[in-house]
C-alpha cells in the first residue's frame, strides 16, 4: 500500500509546521501546495506553542492525533528553540517516531550534526535568496510525496 504524502496517497497526512517567521511559513505552505500536496496544515508559531500541542495539559496532538504526521521545524524560534522541540520530540514515546525535518537557515556543520544526533531524520537549509528558497521548498514538496512514513506515526 502506498504511504507517501502526495495525492496518491491512500493516506491522511498532516504537515505540521513549526516555523516563527510568518513570510517563510506563508512560502512553505504556498509553494508545498503548488508542489502538488494537499495535505492538512497546521503551524506552530514557536518552540513553546509546539511543545504545547504536542505535551501540554490540553495537548490536541495528544487528544486527537492526526493519522500521520511530518513535522517540519525551524531551529531559530523565540522561547523555546529548534533544537529543545526536537529533543523533546524524540525523548517521548509518543512522538519519538514523527518525521522531524529541520528546515532553517544555519548550515553550521556542528548544528547539523547536533540535529542528526537528537533523532532529525532531515536536515534541509533555507536559502536566503528568495528565487533559490522558492525551489527549496519545491524539491522538498517533490520529496515528501514519495517519502513513507511509518505505521502509526502521529501518536497512535
Amino acid at each position: 500500500m502506498h504511504t507517501g504524502l502526495g495525492p496518491a496517497g491512500g493516506q491522511t497526512v498532516s504537515i505540521i509546521l513549526i516555523e516563527d517567521d510568518d513570510g517563510h511559513a506563508t512560502l512553505i505552505e504556498r509553494n508545498l501546495r503548488r508542489a502538488g500536496l494537499t495535505n492538512g496544515f497546521i503551524r506552530l508559531a514557536d518552540g513553546q506553542q509546539a511543545l504545547d500541542y504536542f505535551f501540554g495539559d490540553d495537548a490536541r496532538f495528544v487528544l486527537e492525533p492526526p493519522p500521520a504526521s511530518v513535522i517540519l521545524l525551524d531551529l531559530k524560534m523565540p522561547r523555546i528553540d529548534g533544537l529543545e522541540v526536537l529533543r523533546r520530540l524524540k525523548a517521548d514515546k509518543r512522538t519519538a517516531s514523527l518525521p522531524v525535518i529541520v528546515l532553517t537557515t544555519t548550515d553550521d556543520p556542528r548544528e547539523i550534526e547536533r540535529c542528526y544526533e537528537l533523532g532529525c531524520n532531515v536536515y534541509v537549509t533555507k536559502p536566503v535568496e528568495y528565487d533559490a528558497f522558492i525551489e527549496a521548498v519545491r524539491r522538498l514538496g517533490f520529496f515528501l510525496q514519495v517519502v513513507k512514513l511509518p505505521t502509526g506515526a502521529g501518536g497512535q
